[in-house]
C-alpha cells in the first residue's frame, strides 16, 4: 500500500501546519508544501491525497492585491472536483467557500482569542469527537462567508454564524484553529498584534498567551477529523 500523501498551502511564514504537522509525522505520511510567499507552484492533482489550506491575513476578495488568489481558487476547485480530501482553516475555509461559488466578505465583528463555538447538532459534534457541544477554540479572523450550495453547516458562534461546514463529506472548512499550538499562537501574536484593538470578541494579548489550556482538546478534535478524512 502506498504512503498517504498530504499537501498543504501556506500563505505567510508565520501560519504553518501547527499540530497537523505532528499528526502527519506520527503517522508516517508524506508531506509536501506550496509556499505562496515564495516562488510557488501547485502540484499535479495526481500527486497528493489530501489538501490542507492554511490561514493568512489577506481576504479572498483582494485579488488585485494578491493575484495568486485566482490561481489558488482554481487549484482548490480542481482538488474538490478530483474527489480529494480537503481541509481549509481560517483563510483556507474562505478560499474553499469562494471556490465553491459563495461570497466572502468582512464580518460585522472580528473574533480573536479563545472563544466558544457551538456545534449545530449531535452529528456535527460527533464528527469532531467533541466532549462538549460548545468547545473553546482559537479564533483569529475578520471575514465570513455565505454557505456554498450543497454544504452542511457544522458550527456557529455568537459573532459569526458560519464557523464550519462540510461539502460531500470529504471537504471541511473551519474558520477557527483546531491545529493551534503554543508556538503557532505565539507566531500569530508576534506578527499580527496590531489587530488587538477594541471589539467585543477581541481578547488581550496577555489573556491569549496565558490561556493555552484549551490546546489539547482542540488538537484532539483536529486529529479526529483528519483521521476520518483519510478513510473516506
Amino acid at each position: 500500500m502506498s504512503t498517504y500523501r498530504v499537501h498543504y498551502i501556506q500563505h505567510v511564514p508565520y501560519e504553518g501546519l501547527g499540530y497537523i504537522e505532528k499528526w502527519v509525522k506520527d503517522n508516517g505520511y508524506n508531506l509536501t508544501v506550496t509556499k505562496i510567499y515564495e516562488d510557488y507552484k501547485f502540484p499535479d492533482q495526481d500527486d497528493f491525497d489530501m489538501l490542507v489550506i492554511m490561514g493568512g491575513p489577506m481576504g479572498t476578495y483582494e485579488e488585485d492585491s494578491y493575484p495568486w488568489l485566482k490561481d489558488e481558487k482554481l487549484f482548490v476547485r480542481k482538488a474538490i472536483e478530483s474527489d480529494k480530501a480537503v481541509l481549509g482553516i481560517c483563510l483556507g475555509s474562505q478560499i474553499i467557500a469562494n471556490a465553491l461559488g459563495a461570497a466572502v466578505y468582512p464580518n460585522k465583528e472580528k473574533e480573536i482569542g479563545w472563544l466558544p463555538i457551538s456545534f449545530v447538532d449531535k452529528e456535527s459534534q460527533d464528527l469532531f469527537g467533541s466532549e462538549t457541544v460548545s468547545p473553546i477554540v482559537f479564533q483569529w479572523h475578520g471575514d465570513t462567508f455565505d454557505l456554498p450550495a450543497g454544504t452542511k453547516l457544522l458550527a456557529s458562534s455568537e459573532a459569526c454564524v458560519n464557523q464550519a461546514f462540510s461539502y460531500k463529506e470529504k471537504v471541511i472548512g473551519l474558520q477557527f484553529h483546531f491545529e493551534a499550538t503554543e508556538k503557532s499562537c505565539a507566531d500569530i501574536l508576534n506578527n499580527s498584534d496590531e489587530e488587538l484593538v477594541g471589539g467585543k470578541y477581541i481578547q488581550s494579548e496577555d489573556y491569549i498567551r496565558k490561556n493555552t489550556q484549551y490546546i489539547p482538546s482542540c488538537n484532539k478534535m483536529i486529529e479526529t477529523i483528519l483521521n476520518k478524512l483519510i478513510r473516506l
